[in-house]
């Protein structure tokens, strides 16, 4: 398996890059904008860039599924239905939902299901490990860890309140 290396780019972004099998160095800069910039240099050379590529976050997301990203997920939420009694969601938060606008708190959702909030995804950008006052809004996707049976309960807490 190739060796990723991964190197800050002070008020650019981070770069990732492996050496190719044909000795190509490969690589994407994840700006900081969300854009994306991959490139690959010349297996004679490899500070001489080959092709240039400058994607924005939707085609990166986009590339990552071709290359088979979500089959990764898809992966992850197989092993983690594999941990008995372990349930992992992603519910999104509607225009209709009471609980958007409330604080986790005022949401009562581990008190009332036993499941947690243990990310939300806002606009693409994620905020891991929220904290009681983190304040849920329309179009929000939370991930929720619990059983089963309390993540069907919020499912329904999420809809109806």
């Amino acid at each position: 398996m190739a060796e990723l290396t991964e190197t800050s780019l002070p008020g650019v972004g981070v770069r990732a890059e492996f050496m190719s099998d044909e000795g190509q160095r490969v690589g994407v800069v994840r700006l900081k904008s969300g854009d994306r910039e991959l490139f690959a240099c010349t297996s004679a050379d490899p500070d001489t860039v080959a092709f240039n590529l400058r994607l924005t976050e939707d085609e990166s997301h986009a590339l990552a599924d071709a290359l088979g990203g979500s089959s990764i997920v898809e992966s992850l939420d197989e092993m983690s239905q594999r941990i008995e009694g372990l349930a992992i969601d992603w519910l999104t938060v509607d225009s209709a939902s009471p609980l958007a606008g409330k604080t986790i708190t005022d949401a009562h959702v581990r008190t009332r299901t036993g499941a947690s909030i243990v990310a939300v995804l806002r606009q693409g950008t994620p905020h891991p490990a929220p904290g009681p006052e983190f304040e849920m809004a329309v179009a929000d996707v939370l991930v929720a860890v619990g059983t089963p049976e309390g993540i069907s309960t919020f499912r329904e807490i999420l809809k109806s309140g």
